[in-house]
């Protein structure tokens, strides 16, 4: 009896492999970008915390932190499955050196995220992912008022 349909087998290359649409370039940058921001707020919370006027907050910026740290374990993640490779962080803006500048700082940037992470879901089309960076952003979010509040 012959199958009816065809049977993927990944080790022979079909004609359709030469049809695949490319990874979305900008769509590829942009979670670049995203793991870049949360490699460089993973080390400057740590400095944060290190400077933290009470065990409380260091506590609370050390809980933010490993928020970070999971954002970025998940944006490595699909980036490596959307391109093959393993993403290369680089830190991309320093972290004052000041308790209260660098506070600052991070309530902006925490603000910022939140938009560039909500319109990046916009344009996610896989729902698994989508779900990543708007849990991603509604963190930030959270981050930003404890931020605020100290």
């Amino acid at each position: 009896m012959v199958y009816p349909y065809p049977v993927y087998n990944p080790y022979i290359r079909s004609r359709s492999d030469d049809f695949r649409m490319p990874p979305d370039r900008k769509l590829i940058n942009d979670i670049h970008k995203a793991i870049n921001g949360e490699h460089s707020a993973i080390l400057c919370y740590k400095q944060i915390a290190e400077n933290a006027p009470t065990e409380d907050i260091r506590k609370q910026i050390l809980e933010i932190r490993q928020d970070e740290q999971r954002h970025f374990e998940e944006f490595s993640r699909i980036f490596t499955n959307l391109t093959g490779k393993k993403p290369i962080p680089i830190i991309t803006e320093e972290c004052p050196k000041k308790y209260r500048t660098s506070l600052e700082s991070a309530f902006k940037d925490e603000q910022e995220t939140v938009d560039f992470y909500l319109d990046l879901a916009d344009r996610i089309q896989n729902q698994s992912i989508k779900k990543v960076f708007q849990r991603a952003a509604a963190d930030e979010q959270n981050h930003a008022v404890w931020f605020l509040f100290f």
